[in-house]
């Protein structure tokens, strides 16, 4: 069976040569499948693309790709459709989530038959390090997701997920957006069609380098929430799946 592993990236020059090098010393002993790490690239403006060539060169457990538009959304997008894995997953590239919840993240497509494995850091069984301005508007997101759709799932933006080729070439087209609400939009839409997804409780720490921009994510998050209420009152009327262009 084979497994890519993106790790979708902008200007992360400092930090990828030593992830990728971390991840490929993890996946070469504790993985039992055959494995691909494809960096995408995704409109860096620093060395990026030029680390993830070199990584690149020579060596067939690293490959990359080059979206030439930010979001991370729009470099999963890329790289998931044109892989031809039998699973595709990814993971941020500060490695902020523990490395050994990988194999059981895989292990829930390959040998569970889920569709999609999700990482989850509000589990009871999880452990999460972050400030508690981050620890409350994670918390405050995911109650305001089941409030207005009516999902199960808990965390709905953990960089941590792995999808069947099947469920990723049926689901990930009709995903809208391209950027952080990528990850709420793909699950939303994975569960309303009636695809199983497991829930992996996991250990992860906060990057005290995050580049993301706090503010502007939740604002793009929130008009992605009412979009996507808007698309399932209707859907509901008309009687066709979630996500669907009829």
């Amino acid at each position: 069976m084979q497994v890519d592993l993106v790790i979708p990236v902008y200007n992360e020059e400092h930090i990828l040569a030593k992830s990728v090098a971390t991840l490929r010393a993890f996946l070469a002993e504790h993985l039992p499948h055959s494995w691909r790490i494809v960096i995408a690239d995704n409109a860096s403006t620093d060395g990026t693309l030029a680390v993830a060539q070199r990584l690149a060169q020579g060596d067939e457990g690293v490959t990359f790709i080059h979206i030439p538009q930010k979001g991370r959304g729009r470099a999963l997008k890329a790289a998931w459709l044109q892989s031809p894995a039998d699973i595709v997953s990814y993971m941020d590239v500060d490695l902020s989530t523990d490395l050994r919840h990988y194999p059981e993240l895989v292990a829930a497509i390959a040998e569970e038959g889920y569709d999609l494995a999700t990482g989850n850091r509000l589990a009871r069984k999880a452990q999460t390090r972050r400030s508690l301005h981050r620890e409350a508007l994670s918390r405050g997101y995911n109650f305001l997701i089941k409030g207005l759709l009516n999902v199960r799932f808990a965390d709905a933006q953990c960089g941590f997920k792995a999808l069947s080729r099947l469920a990723c070439q049926e689901l990930v087209p009709l995903v809208e957006d391209g950027e952080w609400f990528f990850d709420t939009e793909l699950l939303v839409l994975a569960e309303k069609r009636g695809y199983r997804i497991k829930d992996v409780p996991v250990h992860w720490v906060e990057d005290p380098d995050s580049r993301v921009n706090i503010r502007r994510t939740v604002a793009q998050d929130l008009r992605g929430l009412w979009r996507l209420r808007r698309q399932l009152q209707e859907a509901a009327r008309n009687r066709h799946p979630p996500g669907s262009k009829a």
